[in-house]
């Protein structure tokens, strides 16, 4: 049957309305989405249909997503319950997922069809992360599945052991993108995505996972310190760079995830520079670590962190600096949340700017894509100290100085706990696990990429001597 015949004779049933019982109403929504199914493959690959059959498509989907709705809000909570064998197990946000679409057929993506989007950019895939937005939004908005999921993204990621161990007999860590170093008290974590003036990309996302664990493991070390490395971007080679935020050509290319970035990077490290790691290895002590009791039976490390910012930080290289204890500037740096251009919710951005700067000035920043510049009065608001580029070194180990004492990390976790309690933190997630999945399958983002795609390729097309670049936003 062709794809045009497909649209004109069969429509999907309505989605079916769940009866309270687990079994019966799982195998419903499986029935329902694999008819969904069998008609979208009726259908062309998404970039050849013709407006009618993305109609179509359209319909197809939302309905069932309506069903997923559904069922989620009936069952959110068992469900978590069977992926966890009742919370006594603690997977990641992939591999809740992955046995999800196990478990409850049709519920999310399973792997061959997740397989299949990530072989295409991203305005030519079917959108199915966004189910997983919706699975994961109906957790979050579950109080206790939604504060254990938190709470286990809390945890070290699998790999950090391992390289705990490296940092230790060697006081220096080289991942792919990251560079971990140890001097004195203090972890300095250096971002080395250069080519693309240190933009965030999967890669990234996960080996600074890891260096904020093996930075919060490591009994050694009292303070955290973030700063970018050198570019080798052809406009700005050599000079330091903070970050340029999320990496708007890896996004057209289809090659940024759902859940390993957009979730992981707020469930994850950002996390746990703001909160802590929870942590039950025994060589850990109060006096190394800055320990703090969580609940009962359970214990968190937190550490402070300092941000150093040379040159810019843009996007999500402003949203970590709302988690930060201390931020140092260069003098002539800017920041800015673009979200207004790029379309995307900025993380977690939108919850957290407003306790710094006010909701007007938040509001400027967030839906007028305004910068702030360390020259301008709202620039104290947002950075404690901005100092001449020769004087970063000094004022970084000063404030490492100034962090290094012992009721530094348990005031710090009592700050945490009044600005930003998880209970909040979990109602945002579970909006912004929905709004953030549908919003970089919209319309706009995915003509502002491949705009953004073409200006770089003539860019790049013009710096060719000098090198790869062009991969990510650049400031004017």
């Amino acid at each position: 049957m062709s794809g045009a015949a497909g649209t004109d004779h069969a429509p999907l049933p309505a989605a079916p309305a769940p009866t309270g019982d687990l079994a019966a109403d799982a195998a419903a929504l499986a029935r329902h989405t694999a008819h969904g199914e069998r008609l979208l493959a009726l259908l062309p690959p998404r970039p050849n249909r013709t407006a009618a059959e993305s109609s179509h498509a359209a319909r197809i989907h939302d309905s069932c997503r309506a069903a997923r709705h559904a069922f989620l809000a009936r069952h959110a909570e068992a469900v978590y319950d069977a992926l966890t064998a009742s919370r006594a197990v603690r997977p990641r946000l992939a591999e809740l997922a992955a046995e999800a679409a196990v478990r409850f057929p049709g519920l999310v993506p399973d792997a061959a069809q997740l397989a299949e989007e990530r072989s295409r950019i991203q305005a030519h895939k079917e959108g199915r992360e966004i189910d997983q937005g919706i699975f994961f939004g109906a957790l979050f908005r579950s109080p206790s599945a939604g504060a254990h999921l938190i709470e286990t993204m809390l945890h070290p990621a699998p790999d950090s052991a391992a390289h705990l161990a490296e940092f230790r007999r060697a006081n220096r860590l080289e991942l792919p993108t990251v560079l971990l170093e140890r001097r004195g008290e203090a972890a300095h974590v250096t971002f080395r995505n250069g080519h693309c003036l240190n933009a965030e990309d999967n890669r990234l996302i996960a080996d600074l996972e890891t260096a904020v664990d093996v930075t919060l493991l490591d009994d050694r070390v009292r303070v955290g310190v973030l700063r970018g490395g050198p570019v080798t971007h052809p406009r700005h080679a050599g000079k330091r760079i903070f970050s340029a935020g999320i990496n708007l050509k890896e996004l057209r290319s289809g090659a940024i995830s759902f859940v390993d970035f957009l979730l992981c990077r707020e469930l994850g490290y950002i996390n746990k520079m703001a909160r802590g790691l929870f942590s039950d290895s025994a060589h850990d002590t109060e006096e190394g670590g800055g320990w703090s009791s969580h609940a009962p039976g359970r214990r968190s490390v937190t550490k402070p962190w300092v941000g150093v910012v040379d040159s810019f930080a843009i996007g999500g290289g402003m949203q970590l600096l709302l988690v930060l204890d201390r931020v140092i500037a260069e003098e002539g740096a800017f920041l800015s949340l673009p979200a207004a251009d790029e379309g995307i919710v900025p993380g977690l951005g939108n919850l957290r700017l407003t306790r710094l700067t006010g909701a007007r000035t938040a509001r400027q920043i967030i839906l007028s894509g305004r910068r702030i510049h360390t020259h301008e009065p709202e620039a104290a608001l947002l950075c404690d100290e901005i100092v001449p580029t020769a004087q970063l070194d000094e004022a970084t180990e000063r404030a490492v100085r100034d962090l290094a004492g012992p009721a530094v990390a348990a005031n710090r976790a009592m700050l945490t706990l009044a600005e930003e309690p998880v209970d909040l933190l979990r109602a945002y997630l579970a909006e912004f696990a929905v709004v953030q999945a549908r919003r970089i399958y919209s319309p706009d983002v995915l003509a502002k990429t491949e705009r953004h795609w073409n200006r770089s390729a003539r860019s790049r097309s013009d710096e060719r001597p000098a090198g790869g670049g062009g991969t990510e936003r650049e400031p004017a």
